[in-house]
């Protein structure tokens, strides 16, 4: 059985990235969102088992879409994927009811991390 994971970034590139390695994971299956905006009625009206959002966006940051799903009483898992360092973010999102953040970084481990972290999560 497949999860299905909304992934939200501003940055094509990225989506395309992400999207890309987590996609070969045979478990996992990816629809990807550049507007948060659009992302939070997505994720409100879909059949999504996880979100994995970037933290810094416009209009929405990713503590601030956490917050507004959660509010809307769904509770399926969060998670921030950030270059920020974690140190800065992770009270935030703690309090907004984040699952996990996994940190950006060089190299593509972090994409094995995150996808661990979302079948975990999910």
């Amino acid at each position: 059985m497949s999860i299905e994971v909304l992934l939200v970034d501003e940055d094509r590139d990225v989506l395309e990235i992400v999207g890309t390695f987590l996609g070969q994971e045979d478990d996992l299956e990816v629809t990807s969102e550049t507007d948060p905006e659009t992302a939070l009625e997505m994720a409100l009206t879909g059949e999504y088992d996880a979100v994995v959002s970037d933290y810094k966006m416009p209009r929405l940051d990713g503590v601030e879409l956490c917050t507004a799903i959660r509010d809307r009483g769904h509770s399926f898992p969060f998670l921030l994927f950030s270059a920020r360092d974690p140190d800065d973010v992770e009270p935030a999102a703690a309090e907004a009811g984040v699952t996990e953040f996994v940190q950006k970084g060089t190299g593509t481990e972090q994409y094995g991390v995150l996808a661990d972290r979302i079948r975990d999560a999910a």
